[in-house]
């Protein structure tokens, strides 16, 4: 039986909880808990605590936070719990010495169809790359990232309007049945493992300042499909170009305007309720954004505010 299992459990995020409340929910041995440290955050530079340690405390779960994982201390405390399997949703790369203890291995929930979109920001690149289905997928962890063998996979469709917000939040649900599934195949012996092929395949790279910027020149899908595979974060943003200078502006919210025009890229027409930015074949319509050093606005409310000029321009 699975629910005999003495199961570690890794992880750090909401996402990860969804899949950690499900093993708890039906009944599975959860033995430990292992989660990133406790950290300053925020303005205030307050303690932040993870939300899978929030969780395991609510349960009376077991609790290890170590900051390094391949500290002898660590690895010795993980062996005296015994674990059969150990399961990792969005924690950190494991050393050979973790991932290989238990007797029935590690595996990862990866948010992606992999091979397709390795890396850290599966959610966001699917998104940004205008796919129209992604999914999840368990597999064995090995010396590499996002390498080892697939064990299941559970598909999910993207609609044109979906945020990245809005895919995390699909595909925590479908992940967290995915790995009840996986944890059953597991106990039962039935595993079959299909190693991943070595082809090149669509990367999901670490975000970073450089490729959430926003290009105006690109073409109107490309534009819109980056601003909602960024939103709710980390956000897509460019430079607001006026006569004062230029002012950094995420832009968290947008649709999208097909229209023929010859405006430069860039462009900004505004009435008092509307703002839209020009793009090569149309325009991508702000529905929110955020300037630097100000809150997070929908278009109507900053335009009482703030006044476009006819030079004025998103660069």
């Amino acid at each position: 039986m699975s629910e005999s299992l003495r199961i570690v459990f890794m992880g750090t995020p909401d996402f990860a909880v969804a899949t950690l409340r499900a093993l708890v929910e039906n009944n599975h041995n959860i033995v430990g808990v292992i989660t990133a440290p406790d950290k300053p955050a925020g303005r205030g530079r307050k303690i932040r605590t993870s939300a899978v340690k929030q969780y395991a405390l609510e349960q009376g779960l077991p609790l290890l936070q170590p900051t390094n994982l391949k500290d002898q201390t660590f690895l010795s405390e993980l062996e005296s719990l015994q674990p059969d399997l150990q399961i990792v949703v969005a924690f950190r790369m494991l050393p050979k010495a973790v991932w290989q203890m238990p007797a029935l291995g590690t595996f990862n929930l990866h948010a992606s169809l992999l091979p397709e979109y390795r890396g850290a920001a599966p959610i966001n690149w699917a998104i940004i790359n205008g796919e129209t289905r992604t999914g999840v997928t368990t597999f064995f962890i090995n010396e590499d990232i996002d390498t080892g063998a697939i064990i299941r996979q559970k598909e999910v469709e993207i609609s044109k309007s979906d945020t990245a917000g809005d895919l995390h939040d699909k595909l925590m649900t479908l992940g967290s049945l995915l790995v009840i599934e996986t944890v059953e195949l597991i106990s039962k012996g039935s595993v079959v493992p299909m190693e991943q092929s070595g082809a090149e395949f669509k990367p999901a790279p670490k975000l970073n300042k450089e490729n959430c910027r926003i290009d105006w020149t690109q073409p109107l899908e490309s534009v819109y499909n980056q601003i909602r595979g960024l939103s709710p974060y980390p956000a897509a943003w460019t430079l607001l170009s006026t006569d004062k200078g230029q002012t950094e502006c995420k832009i968290l919210e947008a649709a999208i305007l097909k229209e023929e025009h010859d405006l430069k890229p860039g462009s900004i027409l505004a009435t008092r309720k509307e703002i839209r930015v020009a793009v090569e074949k149309g325009y991508i319509r702000i529905e929110r954004l955020q300037l630097s050093g100000k809150r997070k606005m929908d278009a109507v409310s900053f335009l009482n505010g703030f006044t476009f000029s006819e030079e004025d321009r998103f660069i």
